[in-house]
């Protein structure tokens, strides 16, 4: 324990150091520095030889690397009382609800392989070529299947009207 202890705390500060330019928050490089001392002092018999300076820069920084990469999937972050209203307020979404149940509805309608193609391309991305293969017909069939589907759903979605207009994309 000593031994580590004599290793480890002359390199605190550059520690310290490397997380506030690497966090730009003096609280959250605080954190991250206590939780790299936290994993080393619970794994210092797992280390390798070599450098401890680099052993606790690695750890540092892939701890960085992780809590950047949860925070990015999470979103920022605010607290309540510093949120306007501009924050908290959400546009409804009835009408998209809407317009997203009428498509459902009228890609039902289509025949099954208009309806597969349509969904193999404009949904899933797959290229003509792949849906081709994943259907097991040729090119010129998944093309004039996917022509004709999204026709027969744009005159389905014309005859509802033009307040439920939805664009389909054409990928080649």
């Amino acid at each position: 324990m000593k031994d580590m202890l004599v290793q480890v705390e002359p390199l605190i500060p550059a520690l310290r150091r490397y997380a506030r330019a690497l966090m730009r928050d003096r609280a959250a490089a605080d954190d991250l520095v206590q939780d790299c001392l936290e994993r080393a002092v619970s794994r210092w018999q797992q280390r390798r030889d070599g450098s401890v300076r680099a052993w606790l820069f690695t750890i540092l920084h892939n701890l960085a690397i992780t809590q950047f990469r949860q925070a990015t999937a999470r979103g920022r972050h605010m607290p309540i009382d510093d949120a306007g209203e501009q924050e908290l307020a959400s546009a409804a979404a009835q009408e998209q609800r809407l317009i997203y149940r009428d498509v459902l509805s009228k890609l039902a309608r289509l025949p099954e392989e208009q309806r597969a193609v349509l969904l193999l391309v404009a949904v899933e991305d797959l290229s003509y070529a792949d849906a081709a293969k994943v259907l097991g017909v040729p090119l010129g069939t998944v093309m004039s299947r996917l022509s004709r589907a999204r026709e027969r759903l744009q005159q389905e979605m014309d005859a509802v009207g033009p307040r439920n207009v939805v664009a389909l994309r054409s990928l080649k």
